[in-house]
């Protein structure tokens, strides 16, 4: 979605449109600049939030999009340094400079677009002032959604409504960890291949959803049996 976003926004021009993808490793040397090897010393190099900052200021009427994938397993203000405080509306177009000296100067046109999961690690420690920056949309996971990939999937109609049932039983428990994404289900194609979604994937989350009750995930388990493998239906 946030792909589709960017490429709405900017026309289907990749180049105004780069993606990068956060991890535990990623630091401020990766997306605003650092050192790089030329020869034999090191040369400064700038990454591509700076290459991207300098591209919009030259093109102002053209709008750029960088879509972040996963922000929250970085450490967020630390990747971004200085332009932490920049990317803020009321501070755009200000120049300022880079730990190096480098001036640099985030423009109007640039909207950054950022994926995170809210159960993974790290989230919790987003800081707060890069939150303030940021307006949230909640993508929850949807029974439509569901349906629509199981029958382009060719599921058999009754296998994909017994699908539903168990997706729905989970959104309905207050445990908000067991409300499972339907991409899950992506390669749901017969009743092996969703036998082998439960034992080595949905098993293991569910059982982690629910790792301070046993019962829960007993429930979830005997709901799992009767309705996509059809034993009695546990109430």
């Amino acid at each position: 979605m946030a792909a589709l976003v960017a490429d709405s926004l900017t026309g289907g021009a990749a180049t105004r449109a780069p993606s990068v993808q956060f991890h535990s490793s990623y630091q401020y040397e990766d997306f605003i600049e650092g050192f790089v090897p030329d020869g034999e010393s090191f040369a400064r190099q700038l990454k591509i939030f700076s290459l991207l900052c300098i591209d919009a200021s030259e093109n102002p009427d053209d709008q750029y999009i960088l879509v972040i994938d996963e922000i929250s397993r970085a450490d967020v203000a630390r990747v971004f340094g200085e332009a932490l405080t920049y990317i803020e509306r009321s501070k755009r177009n200000r120049p300022f400079k880079l730990s190096s000296g480098t001036e640099l100067m985030v423009p109007e046109n640039i909207f950054i677009i950022a994926t995170m999961n809210p159960w993974d690690r790290g989230v919790d420690d987003l800081d707060a002032a890069l939150e303030r920056r940021f307006a949230f949309i909640e993508m929850p996971p949807k029974e439509d959604d569901l349906r629509n990939l199981l029958e382009e999937n060719s599921l058999d109609r009754d296998l994909v409504d017994r699908v539903l049932q168990f997706f729905n039983f989970l959104m309905n428990l207050p445990n908000v960890r067991c409300h499972i994404g339907h991409g899950f289900f992506v390669h749901a194609r017969d009743q092996a291949s969703l036998n082998r979604l439960w034992h080595l994937q949905l098993a293991h989350v569910l059982k982690r959803a629910c790792r301070d009750d046993d019962a829960a995930f007993a429930s979830i388990t005997d709901q799992w049996n009767a309705t996509i493998n059809g034993t009695n239906l546990t109430t």
